[in-house]
Parts: structure tokens; C-alpha cells; sequence
């Protein structure tokens, strides 16, 4: 996990992918599909795809063919890093970034039914912490390493970033195998698009599971605040490569610190932890709003911003390990597949809707979209609150 989350931290559409776009001149509107498609692309297809996994007696080798699938996606896009430039290079990354997003899937369901099988339920939220952890503190040495290269980074580094992104998928499919998974049930695994459609009945069927999936909708604040925080800060001299690098280091550093705490409070009470983590995210998209009225005109403001995206960084860290963590405890069996796929194909599509909407909206004010995201995210807390706990005492 920790090698995973690190090749996503060297390869991250918000920032290895967007600077590469930008240094082989690639259009704008290429490097703004970048989260979108990474997001969806990742999340759609797994209804479809679960009665397969869930035919496999053993789901390791699902997920070691989407990891070897997603090595092999980052090792193109360093290709065309290094040897393609303009609108050419950018349709291929965001043409393997489809690629990449859709074997992601593959892993995503597979990852969840091996962790609820080989660790037991009070500690899988603690694993996550740590993996996030680890990758953030290699997020730190990188971000240190663009401020002082940042100005000067051409396609090769960049291309090098993503060229060791995908050694550390090879090498996480490596440690991965040696997992010691039982075989588990193989009841429900048909296959059919009728059948696949037919699982969304759980949303309406299981209402707790239903609410869940409404709430983590909500939640959404924490991940899509993130590029308004920093068109903000453009806005407050935090733009270009000297301002990314401290966005990096933020992003870092909040992993580093944030992921031990927010694993373990999951553990105790997942339920808690989205609440918490929430009530956090959607502060400090409220705290943008307010920095970016009263500090207007000085540099003071981006300073504070680049604070309020460290903030962002621990509440995101809180909502996706408190999310996950309380989706693998809901469930067991056959049920945990069920659960991921109609909960990741729900988010898919529910994030490519409220990313048009908050996108609309922060055309015409960026302030105005950062308070419809801190409205859903006080709104999400407040769901969660109805909840039932899923966690054993311990």
C-alpha cells in the first residue's frame, strides 16, 4: 500500500501530471480533464467488472493485474515525457490516463475484499494510515527537491518522476504476491450488464448503505476544494513553479502527520471520523473565502491559503480513510464486492456531476464555489451523524 500511494503521489494529476502537460505545451483544456478523468475513470466501470472479481476464489491476482496494468500506463506516459511534446503528447497521457484510471478499478475492488479477508477489522484503518503516512513523507522530499529545481524542470525530470511512479507499482505487484489470501466464496458471480445494473438496487434496498454513499457525495468537499484553494493563491502571489512546490510540501506534510491519527480514530469509529474530518474540510474552505476577501492585495493571503490547504490536505486524509475504512467494516463476503462496486460507480458518476456544477459555478465567482462545498460538507457531517457504528469495542 505504502509503494502505491507513493507511485500516486509522484504521478498526481493535480501535480507531476499537470506540470508535464504545462512543460511539453500541451492546451489547457487538456491539463483541466486531468482529475476528472483520473477520478471517474477509475470509479465508473467497477459495477460491471465485480461479478468477475467476485468469481475468483483468490481476488490477489485481480489486483496485481490492474497494478501491473497501472505500471504500465505511468511508464508510458514517461514515454511520451521524453519524446513527445504539444497537443500529441497531451492526448496520449490523457489517453493512458484512461487506461490507468480503468485498471485502477480493477485493483480497487479486488484491494478492499483481500484487506476485509487478511487484517482484522480494528486494524485496517491503522494499515492506511501508515501506507499515506509513508508516501507523504517521499511527497516532502520531492517537494523539497522542485524548490530548488523547480524553475528548471524540464520533460526529462518530469518524465523521471513518472518513470519511478511506475517502478513502484512493479515493485508494490512484487510485495503484493507474497500476500497469503484464503479462497473465499465464489456464490453471485455472474456476469451481465442486467445483473450489474440490477446491484443499484442496494442503494435503495440496504437504506444504511444508501446513506453512506449519499454522504460520501457530500464529503467530496475535501478533494474538490483543493484546485479552487490554489487558483485562489495564483490570485494572491502563490502562482506558477514557485508556488506549486509548497503546495506539494503541504500535501506532503499533512499525509506525514495526519494518516497515523485519522487510521486509528477510524478504527475506534469510522462513523467519527468522517464527521470530524467534514467539519474540517468544509472550515477551511470557509476560511479560503475569508482569506481571500479581507487579505486582498499583498502576498498574506496566499501564505494563509497555502495554511488552509494544509488544512484541506488532513480533513481529505480524515473523509477518504474514515470512508473506506467504514465501507470494508459495513460489509462482509460477497456483500463487500457488491458494496465497493455500486459505491464507486454511484461516486463516479455523482463526481462528474458536482464537478460540473462547482466547476459553473467557480467560473463566475471561486469564493461562491467554495461555499456550495463547504455546504455540502457540513451537510455530509451531518448525515454521517446517522450512521449506525460498524466498528467492534477494542
Amino acid at each position: 500500500m505504502a509503494l502505491t500511494k507513493l507511485g500516486d503521489a509522484l504521478a498526481s494529476p493535480k501535480t507531476t501530471l499537470a506540470w508535464t502537460l504545462g512543460a511539453l505545451g500541451a492546451p489547457a483544456w487538456m491539463v483541466g480533464l486531468l482529475v476528472p478523468v483520473r477520478e471517474s475513470g477509475s470509479m465508473l466501470p467497477q459495477l460491471f467488472i465485480a461479478a468477475r472479481v467476485r468469481a475468483l476464489p483468490r481476488r490477489k491476482p485481480a489486483w496485481l493485474l490492474g497494478a501491473m496494468l497501472q505500471a504500465a500506463a505511468v511508464a508510458g506516459m514517461a514515454a511520451a515525457a521524453f519524446w513527445l511534446d504539444g497537443a500529441v503528447a497531451g492526448a496520449a497521457i490523457l489517453g493512458l490516463l484512461v487506461c490507468f484510471s480503468l485498471a485502477r478499478g480493477l485493483s480497487s475492488i479486488a484491494s478492499k475484499d483481500v484487506l476485509g479477508k487478511t487484517v482484522p477489522k480494528t486494524r485496517r484503518g491503522r494499515l492506511a494510515g501508515y501506507a499515506a503516512s509513508a508516501s507523504g513523507a517521499i511527497s516532502l522530499v520531492v517537494g523539497g527537491a522542485l524548490l530548488w529545481w523547480g524553475r528548471d524542470a524540464g520533460p526529462a525530470l518530469l518524465g523521471g518522476l513518472l518513470a519511478a511512479a511506475a517502478a513502484c507499482w512493479l515493485l508494490g505487484s512484487l510485495v503484493y504476491s507474497g500476500i497469503a489470501e484464503d479462497p473465499g466464496s465464489t456464490e453471485g458471480g455472474a456476469n451481465g450488464i442486467t445483473e450489474a445494473l440490477g446491484k443499484l438496487r442496494l442503494l435503495r434496498d440496504e437504506p444504511t448503505f444508501g446513506r453512506f454513499v449519499l454522504a460520501r457525495a457530500l464529503l467530496l468537499v475535501s478533494a474538490l476544494s483543493s484546485p479552487f484553494l490554489v487558483l485562489l493563491a495564483r490570485d494572491h502571489g502563490m502562482g506558477g513553479w514557485d508556488g506549486l512546490p509548497l503546495f506539494l510540501l503541504a500535501a506532503g506534510t499533512a499525509s506525514l502527520l495526519s494518516s497515523p491519527f485519522w487510521g486509528r480514530f477510524a478504527d475506534r469509529s469510522s462513523r467519527h471520523t468522517m464527521i470530524a474530518a467534514g467539519c474540517v474540510a468544509s472550515a477551511a474552505a470557509l476560511g479560503a473565502i475569508g482569506a481571500d476577501a479581507w487579505l486582498a492585495g499583498g502576498d498574506a493571503g496566499g501564505w494563509v491559503l497555502v495554511g488552509l490547504f494544509f488544512v484541506l490536505g488532513i480533513a481529505h486524509d480524515g473523509v477518504r480513510l474514515g470512508r473506506k475504512t467504514y465501507l470494508v467494516d459495513l460489509a462482509g463476503g460477497n456483500k463487500r464486492t457488491d458494496y465497493v462496486a455500486v459505491s464507486n460507480t454511484a461516486m463516479g458518476v455523482l463526481l462528474l456531476a458536482t464537478g460540473a456544477i462547482t466547476g459553473a459555478v467557480g467560473t463566475a465567482s471561486v469564493p461562491a464555489a467554495l461555499a456550495v462545498l463547504a455546504g455540502m460538507g457540513l451537510a455530509g457531517a451531518w448525515l454521517c451523524r446517522r450512521l449506525p457504528e460498524v466498528q467492534q469495542a477494542g
